[in-house]
């Protein structure tokens, strides 16, 4: 059985580099749109690699003057997935459209990367260039320690990103073991952190700690306005000021959301969750009667997280959403009835939370129940609460038999109990 890591690695690229990088995430994308464009083209979507590659490799490296056969492979592998991806959900009665590759990224692999003890070598549209890491103190517990230069753990491949202004590469490592040592080490690890999203709560944790979307609705009603008002003057100059304002909101939706992410990142370092669970955004808006504007904000938040989770050695994973809003985290009743707006109150057996909150615990259950047991009889992880956990049973258990079971601290927050 393979343990799996995702280490985040700024490097450190000179200005001749970083041109070199941006015309290869342009080409990377171009690529890997034009295999999507294709795949749709016909009556059916392809999406077997085997065919696209026939299809369309020799295209896009005529078109691309020549870009590395690695990369192009890889480009179209994004493809392919992203295809199947839809037609997946086409397949459970859900919507989707045809992708469109817009987050500028590359994915490598040990053909167009090479990785060394303090650099990396990337293939590019200009040939090799090579980039130190940007580390932490070596003395410091970090995953670049426990995963990336550990000799248990194998490097696979990586994401090339570009984000706020660093180029990040987030490195794939992955470690075979033994399944019972693997479940042992899983029950020792620490707790989940489930995590809600919503119009009134933009998130909301497991352990009671709330993100509100007053802020976030304020500067969208205030920015619609000021749109609004210049578009009323139907000028050049209203014109360039409407996409001014659009780059402005943009800006500032952004900067809250990255805040978010941060805090939740450190939500789950402070309470050693080794995970943070969502549920599945896919069709988040028509559950939740989202903007589209939420829906915007949920997508990029969720990846705000988890390239900032990675750093840390955290997994972030969504989970199927059906009824998280309805099923009591206490008793697991399920009926539309036990929520009333923001109110949630069970019908089976009385308890009463924040509609969220207990959304938030469900959301962390369901991880639990689909991924985590224990070994030989032991504990199972547990959702992280405000104060002590709950396990796979949805049953509590207060910090000292948390404390005593996988070495969790427990830490006191408005909540209690769950």
């Amino acid at each position: 059985m393979e343990v799996r890591r995702t280490v985040s690695v700024t490097l450190d690229v000179d200005s001749d580099d970083a041109t070199l990088l941006e015309d290869t995430v342009d080409t990377f994308l171009w690529s890997a749109q034009y295999v999507v464009d294709h795949a749709f083209e016909g009556e059916y979507v392809t999406t077997s690699k085997t065919t696209l590659d026939d299809e369309t490799y020799d295209d896009v490296r005529e078109a691309t003057d020549g870009f590395n056969g690695g990369l192009v492979q890889a480009a179209r592998n994004k493809a392919a997935e992203a295809c199947k991806s839809v037609v997946a959900k086409w397949k459970q009665g859900k919507k989707a459209s045809k992708p469109y590759f817009t987050s500028p990224h590359v994915v490598y692999d040990h053909r167009t990367a090479t990785f060394h003890d303090d650099y990396v070598s990337l293939a590019t549209t200009g040939g090799r260039i090579e980039a130190d890491y940007v580390l932490p103190d070596e003395d410091s517990d970090t995953p670049h320690a426990e995963y990336l230069f550990s000799d248990e753990y194998e490097t696979t491949g990586a994401e090339l990103h570009y984000t706020n202004g660093n180029w990040m590469l987030h490195i794939h490592c992955k470690m075979d073991v033994q399944s019972d040592t693997l479940e042992q080490a899983t029950t020792e690890n620490g707790t989940v952190l489930g995590v809600d999203l919503g119009v009134n709560n933009l998130a909301v944790a497991s352990t009671g700690t709330f993100w509100t979307g007053d802020e976030f609705d304020h500067w969208r009603r205030e920015y619609e306005q000021r749109r609004g008002d210049l578009q009323e003057h139907g000028t050049r100059w209203a014109h360039e000021n409407v996409q001014s304002v659009g780059r402005k909101e943009d800006g500032r939706f952004k900067m809250t959301l990255h805040r978010i992410s941060n805090e939740l990142v450190a939500e789950a370092r402070d309470h050693e969750c080794p995970v943070i669970a969502f549920e599945d955004l896919a069709d988040i808006r028509e559950r939740t009667g989202a903007s589209w504007g939420h829906k915007w904000a949920f997508n990029r938040l969720y990846d705000y997280v988890e390239y900032k989770a990675a750093e840390y050695g955290i997994d972030v994973e969504q989970v199927a959403p059906e009824n998280t809003s309805r099923r009591c985290s206490h008793c697991g009743f399920t009926h539309p009835d036990n929520r009333e707006s923001e109110s949630f109150e069970c019908l089976k057996c009385g308890y009463q939370n924040h509609a969220d909150y207990n959304a938030a615990k469900n959301i962390g259950l369901r991880y639990l129940r689909r991924n985590q047991t224990g070994g030989d009889g032991g504990a199972p992880l547990g959702v992280r609460l405000n104060s002590g956990t709950l396990n796979v049973n949805g049953e509590y258990e207060p910090p000292a038999l948390t404390e005593a079971r996988a070495g969790v601290h427990a830490e006191s927050h408005p909540f209690t109990g769950g």
